[in-house]
């Protein structure tokens, strides 16, 4: 069954104060949001769940049984998606063998399955989003025990196969990358691996998304927010050098990171009626003691970000498989919401589909530093896009988290505000002929 637009109870629970940069859905993304199904969804965990481990040390070449069977299961599928693209879509296995690390006590091989929906108008802008296919119980090492990861994170998956599958059909004018990773719960390898590739062919990654325990909306004191989706951005990023980080230190840039623009472009895009979702922007990298394959891409330089769930029941992830006192425990398809998981998806494809539709964000801006006015001046270099319009300027209180002020400002690459740069923040996004706007860049001080 495919399911239609958001119900009424649904969108009244999402956000009813965008903000003032956020950008309402066009037909053709109502039309893509219509066909994601939690049906499909649904039969997704539980084929993923039913290969019993997908643990990354599992057997590989049992047909039904381990990380093997769901890595042929998942290609075999993408590549179903793929076959509908018109030969704009492939789907390949990208493959390596990590050697003994930490929580990998052999060489082992370490599969990710890659779909690529290349871009027809600016292909060398891509944007990724993921889930890990591997899954685990409470001892790391235990690679036989069942371990059914529907939550964690089948889920995250099937957000990523579903997007896949609506997608492939769709022209997007830049690339889109749908990824199940593995090697997570041993330590990021699979998307670590997919990140360095990713930089050492100097692709131009303008935003990933991993999709890691998105299954439910139940937290483990029993309370539920169906409604509710946590994002994950960090700050200063991870690979600015210590003199980077300084620089943005010192101006107040702290809070605006690539990747946290990313977030409030999410916010923009997806907090809306149409996805029936609140994003609820997390301004940390992830939670305590905790990481996802987000991280990797953060450390190669690109701009990334992690949906989770509102809260998470502890009680059932990495769980081993258990009846006591009468209630089965483990992470097991009956603790999933389907219909949350398919808001979820909807979130990420409001995101990613405008992110691909919408200019790349503007490059090189600058705001200008050497004269001592009570003006600010903002420079930037024009981009590419054959069906560029022009730029927007946008601003803030050094106190508010959202933009709340934009200037159109035309197809020009400076513009002087009557605004004192010491006292608000700056930005800057590209327009193109059709209205659709870039994520913000942030600039960066020219003396």
């Amino acid at each position: 069954m495919v399911t239609g637009t958001a119900t009424a109870a649904e969108a009244s629970n999402a956000s009813t104060r965008p903000p003032a940069t956020a950008q309402p859905p066009t037909p053709e993304l109502r039309a893509l949001l219509r066909e994601i199904d939690p049906a499909r969804i649904e039969a997704t965990v539980r084929r993923l769940v039913s290969f019993g481990t997908r643990h990354t040390l599992s057997t590989q070449d049992d047909p039904v049984r381990g990380i093997g069977a769901a890595r042929d299961w998942i290609l075999a599928e993408m590549r179903s998606y793929a076959a509908t693209s018109g030969g704009r879509m492939t789907a390949e296995l990208q493959s390596y063998v990590q050697e003994p690390a930490p929580r990998i006590p052999t060489a082992t091989r370490i599969t990710n399955i890659v779909a690529t929906l290349r871009g027809s108008v600016t292909p060398e802008r891509v944007y990724v989003v993921s889930g890990h296919y591997d899954s685990r119980v409470t001892d790391v090492m235990d690679a036989t025990s069942d371990s059914p990861g529907a939550d964690d994170d089948a889920s995250g998956v099937a957000v990523a196969m579903e997007l896949a599958r609506v997608m492939a059909r769709r022209r997007p004018a830049a690339t889109i990358v749908f990824a199940a990773v593995a090697g997570e719960e041993q330590g990021l390898y699979g998307a670590a691996h997919m990140a360095a590739r990713f930089k050492a062919a100097g692709t131009d990654v303008q935003g990933m998304f991993t999709n890691d325990i998105v299954g439910a909306s139940r937290a483990d004191d029993g309370t539920k927010d169906p409604y509710t989706i946590r994002l994950f951005a960090e700050g200063v990023p991870t690979s600015e050098t210590p003199e980077q980080a300084a620089t943005r230190r010192s101006v107040g840039g702290e809070n605006d990171s690539p990747s946290r623009q990313l977030a409030r472009f999410v916010r923009d895009t997806a907090d809306n009626p149409a996805t029936g979702m609140r994003v609820r922007v997390v301004y940390r990298r992830d939670r305590y003691r905790r990481g996802g394959d987000h991280i990797p891409f953060l450390e190669q330089g690109y701009a990334a970000a992690r949906f989770t769930e509102p809260a998470e029941d502890f009680a059932h992830q990495h769980q081993d498989v258990r009846v006591e006192d009468g209630k089965q425990y483990g992470d097991l398809p009956e603790f999933c919401d389907f219909p949350f998981i398919a808001r979820v998806a909807r979130v990420n494809a409001a995101a990613l589909w405008t992110l691909a539709q919408a200019p790349g964000a503007p490059r090189s801006a600058r705001i200008l530093t050497a004269a001592l006015t009570n003006s600010t001046e903002l420079v930037w270099e024009r981009g590419a896009e054959p069906d560029l319009a022009g730029y927007e300027v946008v601003w803030r209180e050094t106190t508010a988290s959202e933009w709340t002020h934009v200037i159109p400002v035309g197809d020009v690459t400076s513009h002087e505000v009557d605004l004192s740069k010491d006292n608000v923040f700056f930005g800057v996004r590209a327009v193109n002929r059709t209205g659709l706007k870039s994520p913000v860049t942030f600039p960066s001080p020219q003396p």
